[in-house]
This record gives C-alpha cells, sequence and structure tokens, in this order.
C-alpha cells in the first residue's frame, strides 16, 4: 500500500472516529438527564419563540445538558416545528426525550377553577381574571360573540346562563374565546339533551325560557329540596298571570349601581328585568343555573305554592294564598329577634 493510501486512510479513520466521538458525546447528552433533582420548576415557553431559544433556555435552566443535542434531537423525531408555547412543569431529572415530548404535546400546567352555580358571566369573567387567567373585558367579548349565540337561538346578546357551572382546568395560554367555548360545550352536554328538549316543548317552553326560569331557581334557593317548590311557585304565577316578584332578577336589573341591600325603591327600577313590573318572565337568565335548577324548572313540584319567603334559616315558608303570606312575612321578616 503506498504511503498516500496510508495517509488517507488515517485521515479517514480519525475523522470516523471523531464522527463516532462526537456523535456518542451527543447521545449522551441527548440520552441522559441534567441531573437527579425531580423537583420541577416552571419554563415558560412564548408563543412564536424558535426552538432554538426554547433550547437555550432549557439549558441555561439546568433542565438539559446541551442546547444542541437537544436542537439534533428533535429535530431527529421531526418535533422541530410541534413546540407549543405554554406554561411546563418540567424537572432536571426527565430525560431530554420526555421533556421534548411534553413541550411538543402541549402538556403544559393547568389550573383548577371552580366556577359556582348562579354566577352571572360578569362574575365569571371576573373570577377567571382573578385567577390570571383571563382579561375580564376579553372574556366578555368572547360571550357576547354572536357565532356563538346565534346558533343556539339565543335571544339575548349574551352566553349569560349557557356558562356552565363547573370545575374546569385551564392554562394559562388558553384563551378567553376557548374558555367560554369550553363552558358553553360543556352546557350542551349536561343541558341540551334530548329528553331535556322534548320535556320543554310539553311544557310549551323554549329552551332559552327554561334556562332564564332556571336561573332564577338558581339565585332563590340552594336547597336540593326547595327548587321544584320554587319552580312550582313561578310556574303557577306564569299560569295565572301573575308577576313573578323576584328579587333577584331586581338586583341583576341593578348590577353594578347595587350594593348588596335592596330597598323598596329599587323595586320599581325601570328595567325589563324587573319582575316586580313586568309580567312574565324577564328577557333571559340572570346567571349560571346548575343541572338541579335546570330539571326543577322543567319538573317542578305539583303544588298551588303561589309565595314563598325566607325564614331567615337557609329555608323558606311557602303559602298558597296572600293572607298566609303576610303571616308568614310578619313572623319570619318583620318580627325582631329575642334578646337573650
Amino acid at each position: 500500500m503506498s504511503t498516500a493510501k496510508k495517509i488517507l486512510l488515517t485521515i479517514f479513520a480519525f475523522a470516523l472516529g471523531c464522527v463516532w466521538a462526537v456523535g456518542g458525546i451527543f447521545y449522551y447528552q441527548a440520552s441522559r438527564p441534567a441531573g437527579g433533582d425531580s423537583k420541577p420548576g416552571i419554563v415558560v415557553i412564548p408563543p412564536g419563540q424558535p426552538l432554538k431559544h426554547t433550547a437555550k433556555t432549557l439549558s441555561q435552566r439546568g433542565f438539559i445538558r446541551s442546547s444542541n443535542a437537544f436542537i439534533l434531537l428533535a429535530y431527529l423525531q421531526k418535533k422541530q416545528n410541534q413546540i407549543q408555547a405554554g406554561e411546563y412543569e418540567i424537572s432536571p431529572a426527565m430525560l431530554p426525550r420526555e421533556i421534548l415530548r411534553k413541550i411538543s404535546s402541549g402538556q403544559t400546567v393547568k389550573y383548577s377553577v371552580t366556577v359556582p352555580e348562579g354566577y352571572s358571566v360578569r362574575e365569571i369573567a371576573s373570577l377567571f381574571e382573578q385567577r390570571g387567567l383571563a382579561d375580564k373585558d376579553e372574556f366578555m367579548a368572547a360571550a357576547h360573540d354572536r357565532q356563538l349565540t346565534g346558533p343556539l337561538g339565543i335571544a339575548g346578546d349574551s352566553l349569560e346562563g349557557y356558562l356552565f357551572p363547573e370545575t374546569y382546568h385551564i392554562s394559562r395560554t388558553t384563551s378567553e374565546a376557548a374558555i367560554v367555548k369550553a363552558m358553553l360545550e360543556l352546557f350542551k352536554d349536561r343541558i341540551l339533551t334530548p329528553a331535556n328538549l322534548e320535556r320543554a316543548r310539553e311544557l310549551n317552553l323554549d329552551f332559552y325560557q327554561v334556562v332564564t326560569l332556571a336561573s332564577l331557581i338558581e339565585k332563590e334557593t340552594g336547597l336540593d329540596a326547595e327548587r321544584k317548590l320554587i319552580s312550582s311557585v313561578f310556574h303557577n304565577r306564569l299560569r295565572k298571570k301573575m308577576p313573578l316578584q323576584t328579587d333577584p332578577t331586581v338586583i341583576y336589573a341593578l348590577r353594578e349601581n347595587f350594593d348588596g341591600n335592596i330597598r323598596k325603591k329599587d323595586l320599581s327600577v325601570d328595567s325589563p328585568y324587573n319582575t316586580y313590573r313586568h309580567i312574565g318572565l324577564p328577557p333571559g337568565p340572570i346567571a349560571s343555573p346548575g343541572l338541579k335548577s335546570v330539571i326543577a324548572a322543567l319538573y317542578p313540584a305539583q303544588t298551588d305554592y303561589l309565595y314563598f319567603v325566607s325564614r331567615q334559616d337557609g329555608n323558606h315558608q311557602f303559602s298558597t294564598n296572600l293572607i298566609d303570606h303576610n303571616r308568614a312575612v310578619a313572623e319570619f321578616q318583620l318580627k325582631k329577634p329575642k334578646k337573650s
């Protein structure tokens, strides 16, 4: 073998050895965790951030051994364009491929938010804003999107009453519109069932009226045992064309001007939501009812009750006539508590 060939073979062998060495280093860095600490840290990937910057951040934070090895791993797995924005929990003890899988599949940190029954759209928007998960104005705008309200045949201009009260798991990158849509979809799944729609037709009510009635029931009582009794009062009054005279509708009419105390003058406020002045249901729901209140609206108890008043202990006293009702008001509302 000539000297030239020997030199070429030597150079080739050296180069091949370098490739193997570099490849081995990259393989080690891409297949081994950065450390043994399993305590997670938070990494935020902004929308549109290049893979290079993401890898650099992970390396600087000590979550991976090498940014270059991580980038190479992403290309080898064809995930270089699949990195999703969001907030992630990552620990140095995680393998690089586990980190890559998490940030390319959008396994972001989720925050639990419980929306109580009886919250209005405005209160729901404030709740998500207080948790740092939404902008109140953006949420309100999404809840007034006609592309969402229109297909449901909602007479009003918002999704008031249609944002289902439940516990939601939301990431910080979830948009206000996505939150609203998730709540609306759950409402459709839980409430707009064929059986419920059929029952509404039997009552000669459209479902917007059912939701409106359910929202009044929701605001009047938190006791399961009373929901259908409250519903019976409203159904009986509607049948007799008596005004519903329910305080929560007046409070809803006052909205931002309500200071927590309802006064006699408030009962005459000029609003279509004032059920002391207007006969029938208000123009739309005043809050988001839970499933139990919707069922109560659809299946009222069979009673002759026309009145109810708070007993000041969470329960209500029901009456069939005004004389008995006035007695109940005198006993439970006007009577001064005895001094001990």
